[in-house]
């Protein structure tokens, strides 16, 4: 079983990204990882998404799913990616941090779903698991949000993983294409440098 953050942990983890982003927007160098003071669940490998908001709309997310980083390190790579290398956005501005909403999405482990494929959407719980599905070189990834975002059924957000990977939207019943789930624990700013909430999905409103 996977330690959770404590809020205290979860709030840190979003500073840490923001305070990533802005110094890097500043000097165009890597924070150290000694300036901050972290608890030990920030030394296990975890994988970790950052998503940027502006005022409502996507600016970027980028991150790391599989936990083959300390989860300090992962932070600080995926903030920083985030910000400056998402392909579907230019980089962020630094003074547009001022109007960005940042927040983490700390992953469990993936884990595949081995089954037939009529029975995968009864192994999906939305509001619970996000999905990857992977298929030789094409490979899509939708976060847990997503699905509760965009009020999905589970086939709807199998088939939208799908598209994300490139694929055919019903190219997960065909059994030639690797699903897994996994969990994610959701921190994020209210407003702009504000107060920092986990997120429960199942009240809820890169994607």
């Amino acid at each position: 079983m996977v330690d959770l953050l404590e809020k205290e942990e979860g709030e840190l983890a979003v500073k840490i990204a923001r305070k990533t982003i802005e110094h890097y927007l500043a000097t165009g160098e890597v924070i150290d990882r000694s300036d901050f003071e972290v608890t030990s669940i920030f030394y296990e490998q975890r994988g970790v998404f950052v998503t940027l908001n502006k005022k409502g709309a996507l600016r970027g997310c980028i991150g790391r799913p599989y936990p083959d980083l300390e989860l300090i390190d992962a932070i600080i790579d995926s903030a920083i990616s985030a910000a400056t290398k998402d392909p579907r956005f230019p980089p962020v501005h630094k003074k547009e941090m001022a109007d960005i909403v940042v927040e983490i999405t700390v992953m469990t482990k993936p884990e595949l779903i081995d089954i037939e494929p009529e029975s995968i959407p009864e192994m999906i719980s939305i509001g619970k698991h996000g999905l990857i599905i992977k298929k030789g070189y094409y490979q899509g990834l939708l976060l847990p949000q997503v699905a509760s975002d965009h009020q999905l059924d589970e086939v709807e957000f199998l088939c939208h993983t799908c598209l994300k990977a490139g694929l055919s939207p019903h190219e997960w019943e065909t059994g030639n294409v690797n699903i897994y789930r996994f969990e994610g624990q959701i921190f994020k700013e209210k407003v702009p440098r504000g107060n920092i909430i986990e997120e429960s999905l199942d009240d809820s409103s890169c994607r």
